[in-house]
């Protein structure tokens, strides 16, 4: 029932009233358990268009442009095309996934800060023609290789409120600005409007008031140099709540109103990557090895079992050269689910996760409490639809997840009320009666 990414058709079962995610991954459990108990991905593709019903319900006024590189599998891809988003694409590779999908040239925009020569003459070949830049070195390789290009100028926000160390890796000073126009005028490049990113890691929405309060100070520099603007891109950093999605626009909403009102001719457009995809994803690994090892080898950061009481190393089949990739620079806030079942007072022990590379770096859970587990169990970690899709390593030979994919019903229905229909949109999507029921012997692959 899962696609075939080599002729780009995917299966997407049907999940009848009563049947839910945990049976879904009960029966792929079961399955993978009988021939070779590889880790499999469960994406249910019904929370994207909850996602997007969401962000049109609190800011309907601002179009998102999806980031590809979150979470490029094609099936994603096509069901966010089919619900109308843009796509922010950091690639030749993205952008050309993204028109083969029949996305318009308008709904893409090129977004690498660092841009290779051979690039961007691919988006000015397919007529990718808006992109952002920070740098006058940028502006120059733009103005030789791409004459129609549109540019969102990309400038610095300050994360941290409170004097710690401001986020200044990409994107250009408010100081720098004037700088940096009066190149383009120079070099003949369209600056169409500003860009700035707020990371999902900052806890202030006030920073919003400093950004918008520094757009709209460029937006009129600008001005000042003859270039008409018409675009604000506020970034990603969405964490796919809509309590902070609620919150941001409960910032954003009064000063856009006074800043780019509506009727000004300003398109306000945002980047949202996980927000959209993160929770839409499921992923079961399997447990390849065990030690058992001394409790005060822990950090005293989980409460202790006891001192007597052993604590447990566990290697899974997957880590951060795989689905774990984004553990390497962030920290995993999951606490994995047990797959089997044990009882309600059985004795829980300090256990630390790690993938199968035997590096140092490889370590998804640092320390966390779980029944003592054996060779084969399963572990299920939610929320992994972001930044998890990569080429595993080749070491011991450990195979790319499986993908499959799924959908109520309701959230069928709700597509359908929205005018979205496999035949008429999502031309590589094959909708078929409840997954459960499906297996090999029905005539599905169950391949990587």
């Amino acid at each position: 029932m899962k696609g075939f990414i080599d002729d780009a058709n995917y299966f997407i079962g049907l999940l009848d009233e009563g049947t839910n995610l945990g049976n879904v991954i009960d029966n792929y459990v079961y399955e993978h358990s009988l021939t070779g108990k590889n880790a499999f991905f469960v994406g249910d593709l019904g929370k994207i268009v909850k996602k997007h019903s969401q962000w049109q319900n609190v800011v309907a006024q601002i179009k998102p442009f999806y980031t590809v590189k979150c979470n490029s599998t094609p099936a994603v891809l096509e069901i966010l095309a089919a619900l109308g988003t843009g796509f922010a694409c950091s690639s030749k590779t993205e952008m050309a996934l993204v028109q083969e999908l029949g996305v318009s040239p308008e709904n893409i925009i090129y977004i690498s800060p660092c841009k290779q020569v051979s690039q961007i003459k691919y988006a000015a070949k397919v007529g990718v023609n808006i992109m952002t830049c920070d740098s006058e070195v940028e502006l120059k390789k733009i103005a030789r290789n791409h004459p129609n290009a549109k540019v969102l100028l990309h400038i610095a926000t300050e994360d941290n409120i409170g004097g710690e160390e401001s986020n200044m890796k990409f994107g250009t000073t408010l100081k720098n600005c004037r700088h940096v126009l009066e190149c383009a005028k120079e070099l003949d490049v369209q600056i169409i409007g500003v860009k700035f990113h707020i990371s999902s890691a900052c806890k202030e929405s006030q920073v919003y008031v400093h950004a918008l309060s520094d757009a709209r100070c460029v937006f009129d520099m600008a001005r000042e140099f003859g270039f008409t603007m018409n675009m604000l891109d506020i970034g990603g950093g969405f964490t796919g709540t809509e309590f902070q999605l609620e919150e941001v626009n409960h910032v954003i909403s009064p000063l856009l109103d006074v800043y780019f009102p509506e009727g000004s001719g300003i398109k306000i457009i945002s980047e949202p990557g996980s927000y959209y995809v993160s929770s839409a994803f499921t992923l079961a690994v399997n447990i390849i090895a065990k030690k058992v090892v001394k409790n005060d080898k822990f950090s005293s950061g989980v409460e202790k079992t006891g001192s007597d009481e052993p604590a447990f190393v566990y290697y899974m089949n997957d880590g951060v050269y795989g689905s774990f990739a984004s553990k390497l620079s962030e920290d995993l806030n999951t606490i994995p689910e047990v797959h089997k079942k044990y009882k309600e007072d059985e004795p829980l022990f300090t256990s630390s996760l790690w993938g199968p590379s035997c590096d140092e770096l490889d370590q998804i859970v640092e320390n966390c409490l779980l029944p003592e587990l054996n060779v084969g169990d399963w572990l299920i970690f939610d929320n992994m639809g972001a930044d998890s899709f990569h080429e595993p390593s080749a070491f011991n030979d450990f195979q790319k997840p499986a993908i499959y994919y799924m959908m109520s019903l309701n959230d069928w229905y709700e597509m359908q009320d929205a005018g979205i229909t496999s035949d008429t949109m999502m031309k590589n999507f094959f909708f078929v009666p409840s997954c459960i029921q499906l297996s090999q012997e029905d005539g599905f692959s169950t391949e990587a």
